[in-house]
């Protein structure tokens, strides 16, 4: 698959997935609920979800320029397990060229949003992500030949604005359990679930494998 087409196929589910934008994770003071046809509304122009929503298209599409336009004069992003990204516009401009257009996630990646907070600075997002490992992936898993696995990874990713546009993004997941179902560690003896984790998140009342406690 080219590169672009792979953007088109990953944009919607990233768009609405991973961001929720269409779900309406809105800064105080914006319109909530659904338009009077049932459907839900659209992110008003202006609110914390257009803005992202406009950074992750340009994002997807592999427009740095524009990408870099819907960011503030001193963005930085932090991928916190690998500590890879990049500080300033040329620190951000360079992680975006060299280690996410093009490698984003899979082909076959899902995302399944769990929770939203937003304020009036700042959008939370806690979701499962899933894929199977076809490709590098330098930013989630640098020096990493694909394995052919398949993986449930809990993320949470922290968006702050400032000024109507996107300051940082502060990126958290479960590597340790991604490592686990991907064979690169083997959990015997260790305090780690693989899968089990994104399945408990999704289904508190499933037990831990430890104790067998909900």
């Amino acid at each position: 698959m080219e590169r672009r087409d792979f953007m088109k196929a990953t944009s919607l589910a990233a768009a609405a997935g991973a961001v929720s934008m269409a779900s309406g994770c809105q800064a105080p003071g914006a319109g909530e609920g659904a338009s009077s046809d049932g459907a839900p509304d659209q992110p008003a122009p202006g609110s914390l979800d257009a803005i992202f929503g406009e950074h992750m298209e340009a994002e997807l599409a592999g427009d740095l320029d524009k990408t870099m336009a819907t960011m503030t004069p001193d963005p930085h992003i932090v991928n916190i397990p690998t500590m890879i990204g990049g500080q300033g516009p040329a620190g951000v401009r360079q992680f975006y060229a060299n280690r996410l257009i093009g490698q984003f996630f899979p082909e076959d990646v899902q995302f399944e949003t769990i929770s939203e907070t937003a304020s009036d600075k700042h959008l939370v997002t806690e979701m499962v992500i899933s894929f199977t490992h076809t490709i590098e992936m330098d930013h989630i898993l640098p020096g990493v030949e694909p394995t052919g696995k398949y993986a449930e990874v809990v993320f949470v990713v922290i968006v702050g604005f400032k000024d109507g546009k996107v300051e940082f993004e502060h990126i958290h997941w479960d590597q340790a359990n991604l490592l686990v179902q991907l064979g690169l560690i083997d959990p015997a003896g260790l305090p780690l679930t693989g899968a089990g984790a994104a399945a408990k998140l999704r289904d508190a009342s499933i037990p831990d494998p430890f104790y067998g406690e909900s």
